[in-house]
């Protein structure tokens, strides 16, 4: 069994990096399955509200960063019929699991999965109408470049959303989360995870979020335009949307 990750204030850049990927190596298997759990399903909710705020109207393409298992990729795929996907990711047992998903409810032609940094994206700039990525960017130390990449594989005009949880603003809420997150969610990882510490990373990559503000500027030093923030579930998640200047 994998042994204790050090804090998040330890470690360098690069170490998180493996961090990152070694968790999610070790617990695909289950990564669906605790999804649901842990979010008592509102996983799929979240999801849902992000797709439908997709917009589409010069490439009809659509990037699903840090893509996972494509549960963001299947969703989008399911809703515009006439889109096509490319779903990337740095793990590949990820990416083989997601590929089974995809096989499953016949989307093969048109969701394409690829092994790939996610800060040097091998796609040509102004490529895709919506680039996209949920519950992956906390993972990702260098957030400003990892946005700006995001933004320069879009179309003039073309979106920028991000899906991703945080530790909530309203006080009543964050005394209830803050119990989940340090008690509950740890208990629970470790009656169904094959590697409960990375559910310990968890906890503290949600903590060590930015706020929902803090984060909009941080969009904005991107480059980003016109950014909204979509709060989610009592501020338990929250979708940011922005888009690229040029239109």
């Amino acid at each position: 069994m994998p042994g204790k990750y050090p804090s998040l204030d330890s470690v360098t850049d690069a170490q998180r990096v493996g961090m990152v990927k070694d968790i999610f190596s070790t617990v695909t298997a289950k990564y669906d399955f605790l999804n649901r759990l842990f979010s008592l399903r509102r996983d799929l909710f979240w999801r849902r509200s992000a797709v439908r705020k997709m917009k589409f109207f010069r490439t009809w393409r659509f990037i699903d960063v840090a893509t996972g298992t494509s549960d963001l990729a299947i969703e989008a795929a399911l809703r515009y019929k006439d889109i096509d996907i490319a779903g990337l990711d740095f793990v590949q047992n990820m990416l083989d699991f997601a590929k089974k998903k995809i096989y499953a409810k016949a989307l093969s032609s048109r969701i394409s999965l690829l092994r790939a940094d996610a800060l040097s994206m091998p796609f040509p700039s102004e490529y895709f109408d919506v680039a996209g990525i949920a519950f992956g960017i906390r993972n990702i130390p260098e957030k400003v470049s990892m946005l700006k990449e995001m933004t320069r594989v879009v179309v003039p005009g073309g979106q920028v959303m991000i899906l991703e949880m945080n530790f909530p603003q309203n006080i009543l809420v964050r005394g209830v989360y803050n119990i989940y997150l340090n008690i509950i969610l740890p208990f629970i990882a470790r009656a169904f995870s094959p590697n409960p510490q990375a559910y310990n990373y968890l906890g503290e990559s949600i903590l060590n979020f930015p706020s929902p503000y803090e984060f909009a500027e941080i969009m904005e030093r991107s480059g980003l335009t016109g950014i909204k923030i979509y709060p989610l579930t009592f501020g338990i998640t929250h979708l940011f949307t922005g888009y690229k200047p040029g239109a």
